[in-house]
């Protein structure tokens, strides 16, 4: 299988030329040139194997140019070694009624992006090995969250990668700061960016964009890549839970194999609620995807209008990860549901030029066919997560009570009666103290370490030994620069 840009330039490449370049030439994202397509067979080949034998079939699906060894060291390195704290790696849980919670936090640093973060590292140094690429790989990462921890986590000390993480200096939670800030590795680099998360994915975007620049770098030896959403490589892992959390069901005695299932899936950059997308077109028995958003909800009122509009107010949450106005996953979904990469193209120039696109009626009508929509402001949010605790016992972190809610106003709109999987993407331990205030508790000045002590007081879950650590790690990186100097922070880092 070959992969192709949503723009149209360039020639087709390998799977693993796609994983190393991770963005294509004119600026457009990789996708593979056709989908696979799966049979009930294909899924009930899965209900009876480990998540790391499931991750298997589906990814050689895709990696097509990888042999079966590869897959195989790659999906042990990734997921195996006792990096998740519970032996199903994604557990479903149920929590009330038809309503289940994918738990995607187990992972070492306690959120959904260790998913994908542990296993892109291992198909980024298979793919140097095949391709012999010489070059050292810079690894360019915006975050709003959690990817700089996964991504720091996945890639230190991997061999031929550096790695530089830039996130908002006031736009991570304090436990996700110091994720980042106390990092170890000889191969990474954490700078905070005066702005925000767009101002810092922009930013991004700009470097690998610059021409000269990578030009340059060619010439000393490296070559840029991305551990963000917009690499083919970090979105296929994720592909993988939806379907094993179909398996779960079935073996739970839930579902009936065939049986439809919805997904409401808390999201900013589109990425997460675009596997399921994957999966559904594979075959997947999926009904609706319901995507959640907080008050940035640019998502939610393009999905209900075709309106795709950034220009608006920029709110800070209690569930940044999702503090996005540019949803660069969704650059794929139109290049799927359209097959017109010159139609993509230019609405893509028009978002960079002036901040929104109109999508034509057949395409809207297209993706709503598909998806459903919802948001959810902060107040809303934590008084999810009381009533979930209050009626469940289940502690719920920011970004889960978010796509929780939006479920449950999907389904008391509809009426529908398909059970709903919502992903949970984050431990209520990393936002501990919007979890606390939204359980009544008063948690003033207490530190960060005081409320997780306090929040493993009511949550079946203990403290992450990841999280734990946290209280005694030494700050390793400092650096803060302005959203115009992050080309000058990559030199730096580089020493070039």
């Amino acid at each position: 299988m070959e992969y192709i840009s949503t723009r149209g330039g360039g020639s087709p490449v390998s799977a693993a030329r796609a994983i190393i370049k991770g963005l294509a030439t004119d600026g457009g994202l990789f996708v593979p040139q056709t989908i696979p397509s799966i049979d009930k067979e294909f899924i009930h080949s899965l209900l009876n194997l480990s998540y790391q034998e499931r991750a298997k079939k589906i990814i050689s699906l895709y990696l097509t140019d990888f042999t079966a060894q590869e897959i195989n060291d790659c999906v042990e390195n990734a997921y195996g070694h006792n990096k998740f704290d519970t032996d199903s790696v994604v557990p479903t849980v149920q929590v009330e009624g038809n309503n289940y919670l994918l738990e995607l936090w187990h992972g070492p640093t306690s959120a959904f992006k260790d998913m994908a973060l542990q296993l892109l590292p291992q198909f980024i140094s298979t793919s140097l090995k095949k391709l012999g690429d010489k070059n050292e790989l810079v690894i360019l990462v915006a975050t709003s969250g959690d990817t700089g921890k996964a991504a720091l986590d996945g890639f230190k000390n991997v061999p031929q990668t550096k790695i530089i993480v830039f996130y908002p200096q006031k736009g991570v939670s304090q436990i996700q700061r110091l994720q980042m800030l106390t990092q170890e590795g000889n191969n990474v680099a954490v700078v905070a960016v005066k702005g925000n998360f767009d101002d810092a994915q922009n930013g991004v975007k700009q470097i690998f964009n610059d021409v000269s620049y990578n030009e340059m770098l060619a010439q000393k030896g490296f070559q840029l890549s991305s551990a963000n959403s917009i690499n083919w490589g970090r979105l296929l892992p994720q592909i993988v839970y939806y379907f094993s959390s179909y398996a779960d069901l079935i073996n739970m005695g839930k579902i009936a194999l065939g049986d439809k299932v919805n997904f409401t899936v808390p999201t900013g950059n589109f990425g997460d609620i675009l596997a399921g997308f994957y999966a559904k077109c594979m075959g997947l028995p999926v009904n609706r995807l319901i995507c959640a958003s907080n008050a940035n909800n640019v998502l939610t009122d393009f999905l209900m209008t075709g309106t795709y509009d950034r220009n608006r107010e920029f709110f800070k949450t209690i569930s940044p990860s999702m503090d996005i106005l540019i949803s660069s996953n969704l650059e794929r979904l139109l290049y799927h549901i359209t097959n017109d990469s010159e139609k993509v193209g230019a609405w893509m120039s028009k978002l960079q030029q002036e901040g929104k696109y109109t999508v034509d009626e057949a395409t809207l009508k297209a993706i709503q066919e598909i998806f459903s929509a919802g948001c959810l402001n902060d107040a809303d949010t934590m008084d999810c997560i009381r009533n979930i605790y209050d009626k469940d016992g289940y502690v719920a972190d920011t970004h889960t009570a978010v796509a929780w809610q939006v479920a449950q106003d999907y389904t008391k709109r509809t009426g529908e009666t398909v059970p709903m999987v919502i992903l949970s993407t984050a431990s209520p331990y990393k936002f501990n103290d919007s979890v606390l205030t939204a359980l009544g508790k008063d948690i003033t000045g207490k530190d960060e370490f005081a409320l997780l002590d306090e929040l493993a007081q009511i949550n079946k879950d203990p403290i992450p030994q990841g999280l734990a650590r946290l209280k005694t790690a030494p700050i390793l990186h400092g650096k803060v620069c302005e959203k115009q100097k992050m080309q000058r922070s990559v030199s730096e880092f580089l020493n070039i």
